[in-house]
């Protein structure tokens, strides 16, 4: 742009400024690249907890593999009072964060009894009830002392025939207090508790598992066309369970 000559013959730079049109066009522009970039963001912020969730579970398998190394091949016992946060207690770190999914923070499971810490702490996730196998072994009475938390023996880990593709822990729904998943109490009523799609826009959730792993699964995968929460293979075979729970 050219300026006015001065009395000494020098050109003065002409003053400048946006106008009113054009500071709109840019705060325009600013919208839509924050409107492109804002669910990018927000996926990459739910990947991260996924992740972070994923990890927690598979600290948590790896407490129980060694909760069993210690116990003679066994798991926790099931228990009214003393449940797997507290068996596990010692072997994640005493860091009861680590029962909580970054993607939920309201989950407050109530307790009876003389509970722990780890037993009354907010929690995401709940461990294998093991009904199949403790229902095709146990007589009637022993199977309601069982569910009950009165039957002291507990799962040997020697009995699961698919290690790695047999589930120890997954995620329940928030607001849900339940410890163990069991699909055989009341009709598998713990189906509608189990919460499949916490993650990645509501299309899956995280599991943990015997071999001590942990693997992210689409909703449903977990329960078809093979139940991973059950140990025998006629019970894996998911006639039974409605994939659409």
């Amino acid at each position: 742009m050219v300026g006015k000559i001065t009395g000494r013959g020098k050109f003065a730079r002409a003053e400048t400024a946006f106008t009113l049109i054009e500071l709109l066009v840019v705060i325009a522009i600013i919208a839509i690249l924050a409107a492109m970039l804002l669910p990018t963001l927000s996926r990459a912020k739910e990947s991260g907890k996924r992740i972070s969730c994923l990890n927690n579970l598979r600290q948590l398998a790896i407490a129980s593999t060694m909760y069993v190394g210690d116990n003679q091949g066994f798991y926790p016992p099931r228990s009214a009072a003393d449940r797997w946060p507290d068996k596990f207690y010692d072997n994640y770190g005493k860091n009861v964060k680590l029962l909580l999914c970054p993607s939920e923070t309201t989950n407050y499971p109530a307790t009876g009894g003389d509970a722990t810490l780890a037993d009354t702490a907010p929690r995401s996730y709940f461990i294998n009830g093991w009904n199949d196998y403790f229902s095709d072994t146990l007589n009637a009475g022993d199977f309601a002392n069982y569910m009950g938390g009165s039957y002291l023996i507990s799962l040997k880990e020697s009995v699961i025939i698919h290690p790695s593709d047999t589930i120890i822990l997954g995620e329940k729904e928030s607001f849900q207090g339940d410890f163990y998943m069991d699909l055989f109490e009341n009709n598998g009523n713990d189906l509608g508790v189990l919460d499949q799609i916490r993650h990645n826009g509501k299309n899956g959730s995280n599991y943990a598992f015997a071999d001590g792993s942990a693997r992210y699964y689409r909703n449903h995968t977990s329960l078809f066309p093979l139940n991973l929460w059950a140990i025998s293979d006629t019970n894996r075979v998911a006639d039974n369970v409605d994939p659409g729970n």
